[in-house]
This record gives structure tokens, sequence and C-alpha cells, in this order.
């Protein structure tokens, strides 16, 4: 039987209506973006993000800087919004150019309004069990798996990727929700012995398709989350003939993408109760 699509469009519209009837409450909330340079892509990502946050009731800050821009003048842009008690929510797009230090910028951003999670507060308290704002992507990745009724507790988990935006962030919550993990990476002996042992499988390389279905254990869980534009349109890291032995598979496009934004809007929600007081610091 084909797998279980686990598409992101109908939960992430769901997720994104509670954002704005959220928002509505609070009366007022800010999101600001940084975006240095013209790279295409990262322009549509920052339009996409705006979009979603005025749909939703949120104030959206959009900040465009030539890509010739220093550090120390990003770095005074960051320091304004911070500053600024109307913006709850700030993220630096991703990649700046190569002047720039990315480490120091995720760092100058107030953890507080890091709604992006990777300043290394917010990955610290990850990493501790104590949570505050967790990377979009693998928020969605688990919101997807939960609303599937995917079991994880006691499952093995294996995850291909050990970025600090996706691999690394899903392994801690995998864990914590008392899945075995297994990071596999460049320099794993053996991929395919290791995804095979995997009861929920996430891949998270960029390498189109490199996940095949003889890597896959029957009725496995299996998260795509790469997407890498070819010759022959997107493709994910895994096969779609996963989806014969899979037991769920998120779909490329239409799986983990949409979940990423509503959870970037989620998070800015939740900073902006943080800020006000409203809701308790974990």
């Amino acid at each position: 039987m084909p797998a279980v699509l686990m598409k992101g469009p109908p939960l992430a519209k769901s997720m994104r209506e509670q954002v704005a009837a959220e928002v509505a409450e609070l009366g007022s909330v800010g999101l600001a973006t940084v975006l240095v340079g013209d790279d295409p892509a990262s322009d549509v990502y920052v339009r996409g993000k705006h979009k979603a946050a005025g749909e939703a009731g949120i104030r959206s800050i959009d900040r465009r800087l030539p890509a010739e821009t220093t550090q120390a003048e990003l770095l005074a842009v960051l320091a304004e919004l911070n500053g600024d008690d109307t913006v709850d929510g700030i993220l630096c797009q991703l990649p700046v150019p190569d002047q720039i230090d990315a480490e120091a910028v995720l760092q100058s951003i107030d953890p507080m309004k890091d709604v992006d999670g990777f300043h290394p507060f917010n990955a610290g308290r990850l990493f501790a069990g104590h949570p505050t704002f967790v990377p979009a992507t693998p928020l969605g990745i688990m919101a997807l798996l939960e609303a599937h009724e995917v079991p994880l507790s006691g499952a093995n988990a294996v995850v291909v990727g050990r970025s600090n935006i996706v691999g690394k962030p899903i392994a801690h919550l995998l864990l914590a929700a008392n899945a075995t993990v297994t990071i596999c990476h460049s320099r794993t002996r053996d991929l395919a012995e290791e995804t095979r042992s995997a009861d929920v499988l996430v891949a998270a390389i960029g390498r189109p398709e490199l996940i095949t279905p003889d890597m896959v254990k029957e009725g496995a869980a299996v998260v795509d989350v790469g997407i890498t534009r070819t010759d022959d349109g997107l493709k994910g890291d895994v096969s779609p003939a996963v989806a014969e032995r899979a037991g769920w598979l998120t779909p490329v496009p239409g799986g983990v993408g949409p979940m990423t934004i509503a959870m970037l809007l989620r998070n800015t929600v939740q900073a902006a109760r943080y800020r006000r007081n409203l809701l308790a610091f974990p």
C-alpha cells in the first residue's frame, strides 16, 4: 500500500489561522527581516514570510541592505531592531555575503527576539531540554509527525544531515520525544545500513533523491526536508519511489516547506507573549 502523504498545507493553514486569532488578541505583533544583497532565492523566501505574516495580521518590517554592506553596518541595523519595542521577532536571512561573519550576526540578535532559534542561547536551551525558540523547520516536522500519529517513543530515528538549522535541532526534538536517535552525515561509513534501521527517517542533506527505496525500512515514516531545483524540476532528498515502501512520506513540494513559515509565525507570537509577560519563561 502506498505511503500516507504527510501534506503540509492543510496543517499549516490551520496553524496560521490560530496564529491570526492570537495576533488579534494581542493587538499588535511585529516581525522584522533583514536581507543583505540581492540573492533571488533569499528574496523569494523573505517575500513569502512577509506575505504570510501580513495574512496573519503581523506587522512586517522589511530591511534591505546592499551586497557591499559591512559587518559593522549590519550589526548596527540589528542593534536598532533589538531596541525597537514594536519589534517582537527578528530574523536575518541567510546566507550573508562573504565579508560578513554569519555567526557574529546570529549572536547579535536579542535571544528573546530570535524567532529563527539560531542564537547560541536558544540552541543551548534546546540541548538542555528547556527550549524557548526552536528553528521552524524542525518544529514543523514534529507537528507533521504528531498530526499523523507517528509513534516516536521507543522508535529508532535516523537523521541524515547535521546542520544547525535542521539536523541537530530535529535530533534533539526526537530525543525529547523518547526516540533513539542516530545522526548520519557525509562521513557515515554505510549510510544505507543506518537508514534501513529507521522507524523514522529525516533526510536533510540537500542531495536530490539520495534516499532510495532499498534504503528505507518497510512502513517507516520518511520526512524529506531537502529541496533542490534541477533541470527536471524540484526534487527532494528522497526518491518518490520510496512511497511504495514507506508508511508515511512528506511530498516535495508541499510537505515540510509550508510548515516552516507557519512555525516561524508561531514563534513570533510566542516572542510577543514572552515580551509582554503573558507566557512563562520555560
